[in-house]
């Protein structure tokens, strides 16, 4: 009881604050000009691979220039890996088991690199996103359009956060980012829980009949995260619960009513979708550190919301399939967590890794 306890006063506990606005605005601005641009030239369709290669933006938060320069360039390379992988499924035309196959397969490939990098938001969660959400709606420009809509955003993106360094001029050639490995053993343990947990909810995505396995899959790996057993769970919890909360705001908009924003702009659908992305991935970043499960209460209309400008679908079958997926998906690496066992080894004495997200970081 004491357990569960500890668990439910993790989803009201608001970490502190660490210049988060200034994190926020950095990725909102990544997102919204390559947005904006890509709604200007009337392809609202392809926001969804200009938004993954902003998310590049989410990496090195608190680093200094120079670091968070050589953070995002590996995060950008990350993504655009994902993205590429997801775009080529898409074009071939390649779903349900040979998609959960290749992103089981590439979640622990991703794992192994993600661990090696040190990279923060923890773990392959970004990457896998991107290769399931490419992968799942149809490819409508050449391929490679697709992939360089994504590198442009992501150098956008690292361009942005590197733009402080033309104000302060500050440069640390002492400043190191500490990428102490796992360990072999660990490492392979870590990666073989990925493919574990990504395959098994993707496994059952496709038995169940749905049409987006690659959200349970992508679900599944969020509590992988975690630094221990208990973070583990709370991240699991966190998703579930900031998944709902999200879901009720996107059905909000995307359903019929009074409240919808979409009435209140008939006929004006795509510019309404695009800037409340925005507006979404803006106030995700404010609480990603502060509290995975509010990050959550916007990520998921993030998400939701370009997959509906990419491939409009029912919003029902939408909502419902988000939850139903992000629920067993969420379980299932939980239930992975807790039977497959690997410790975690501190960094080196001596060095310091800046910059560091906590528990409560990564992931859709």
């Amino acid at each position: 009881m004491k357990l569960v306890k500890h668990h439910v006063r993790t989803l009201h506990s608001l970490g502190p604050a660490s210049n988060d606005h200034l994190a926020a605005l950095r990725v909102a601005v990544s997102v919204a000009v390559p947005s904006l641009a890509l709604l200007f030239l009337g392809r609202p369709d392809l926001i969804i691979y200009a938004v993954f290669g902003a998310l590049t933006g989410m990496y090195g938060r608190n680093e200094p220039h120079q670091l968070r320069l050589m953070h995002q360039t590996q995060a950008a390379l990350f993504l655009l890996s994902g993205v590429t992988v997801g775009v080529l499924l898409s074009v071939a035309h390649i779903h349900s088991w040979g998609l959960v196959l290749v992103e089981a397969l590439l979640a622990g490939v991703g794992s192994v690199v993600a661990d090696r990098l040190r990279l923060r938001p923890n773990g392959p969660f970004f990457g896998i996103l991107a290769l399931g959400a490419c992968a799942s709606v149809p490819t409508t420009i050449p391929m490679l359009a697709a992939v360089l809509i994504c590198a442009g955003s992501a150098a956008f993106s690292i361009a942005i956060g590197f733009g402080g360094w033309i104000r302060q001029r500050a440069w640390n050639p002492a400043a190191v980012r500490a990428a102490v490995p796992l360990g072999r053993q660990k490492t392979v343990v870590h990666a073989a829980r990925y493919v574990l947990a990504v395959g098994a909810a993707g496994a059952i995505g496709v038995l169940s009949g749905s049409g987006h396995p690659h959200w349970a899959m992508a679900a599944a790996a969020v509590p992988l995260a975690g630094a221990d057993l208990p973070s583990s769970v709370h991240r699991g919890l966190h998703r579930i619960v900031g998944t709902f909360l999200g879901l009720a705001i996107v059905a909000i908009v995307l359903f019929p009513g009074p409240a919808s924003p979409l009435q209140l702009f008939p006929g004006r659908e795509a510019p309404v979708l695009a800037v409340l992305v925005i507006i979404f991935q803006f106030t995700t970043e404010l609480f990603m550190t502060r509290h995975y499960g509010l990050a959550m209460v916007s990520f998921t209309p993030v998400i939701l919301l370009m997959t509906q400008l990419a491939y409009p679908e029912d919003p029902l079958l939408l909502v419902t399939e988000r939850g139903v997926e992000t629920l067993v998906g969420a379980a299932i690496g939980i239930l992975v967590v807790v039977t497959v066992r690997a410790r975690r080894v501190a960094a080196a004495p001596g060095r310091v890794e800046t910059g560091d997200r906590q528990d409560f970081t990564a992931a859709s």
